[in-house]
């Protein structure tokens, strides 16, 4: 009896499509301090994404500004 092992392979193109379809977002904060003074903070907020992924987050998160009435 011959065991077949089956191998799950996704291209690089397909991954791309999966990233950009779903998106990826991190976000990270470092605060670095010494006896209770800030030495250094840093924010970071990256997101890969459609245009359309990104949209949805930006409107999640409070990101999107609505247009001055005239």
């Amino acid at each position: 009896m011959a065991i077949e092992k089956s191998v799950a392979s996704a291209s690089i193109a397909e991954v791309v499509d999966r990233i950009l379809d779903k998106g990826i977002v991190i976000d990270a904060f470092v605060r670095v301090s010494l006896v209770g003074i800030e030495l250094i903070a840093i924010e970071v907020r990256a997101v890969v994404a459609s245009i359309e992924s990104w949209l949805k987050y930006a409107e999640a998160v409070g990101l999107t500004v609505e247009p001055a009435a005239a």
